[in-house]
């Protein structure tokens, strides 16, 4: 079974470029809700209220199953299109952008303006962190003194997160395995225990690592 996962923004972040004068200042906001996005476009509105445009686009859901987007003035389909464009190539959902614009004077014809929104948006990405939550579940083992250094050994090999282990006549731990790794881990406990290990399954759970740590939600 493959865990493909999915990217979302951990924290927002604000890019800004310049192009012929014209100020672009691209904000970006992770929401869950199609109502959080709206709030935070009429947030962004009254913040940047003398501004020419504020443009945005947003997705919502783990397979990217709601987008919005709006040209707020541009032509059509060269402001909040472009943005979506970028938010769904780099597979990025519960997201929101504004990319707020300030003209500069000088006209930047259709092509010019779907380029300088989306650089925009990516520099709004850039400036925000992206982390991949994934399935995962917990998985309680028990284990005599005897088969925990080769746990131990193997859970390093994989990668795996050691969320709790407890000393007493055994040992317990509690693991946290992504879910396409479900039948082989029970296996290679089994293997490196010679059988003698104990396992129970906990909950499912979604997971990010971020900054090295394993952080569940």
């Amino acid at each position: 079974m493959e865990n493909k996962g999915y990217r979302v923004v951990y924290t927002g972040g604000e890019g800004e470029i310049v192009e012929k004068k014209s100020r672009f200042i691209a904000t970006v906001r992770p929401v869950e809700k199609e109502e959080e996005a709206v709030a935070f476009i009429n947030e962004m509105k009254k913040k940047y209220w003398d501004a020419r445009h504020n443009c945005s686009a947003f997705v919502i859901g783990s397979r990217q199953e709601l987008t919005r987007c709006s040209d707020d003035g541009e032509p059509a389909q060269t402001a909040g299109r472009p943005m979506l464009d970028v938010l769904l190539r780099e597979k990025i959902t519960n997201v929101a952008v504004v990319v707020t614009r300030y003209f500069g004077g000088v006209l930047l014809g259709t092509g010019g303006l779907v380029r300088a929104y989306q650089a925009a948006t990516q520099a709004g990405l850039a400036a925000s962190v992206i982390i991949e939550k994934r399935q995962g579940i917990k998985l309680l083992i028990h284990v005599d003194y005897n088969g925990l250094g080769k746990l131990q050994y193997l859970f390093a090999q994989r990668q795996t997160a050691i969320l709790n282990t407890e000393y007493g006549a055994d040992v317990a731990i509690t693991v946290l395995i992504p879910l396409e790794q479900k039948q082989e881990i029970v296996k290679e406990i089994t293997e490196q225990t010679n059988g003698c290990a104990e396992m129970e399954w906990g909950e499912d759970t979604v997971y990010a690592v971020i900054d090295k740590e394993v952080q569940i939600f």
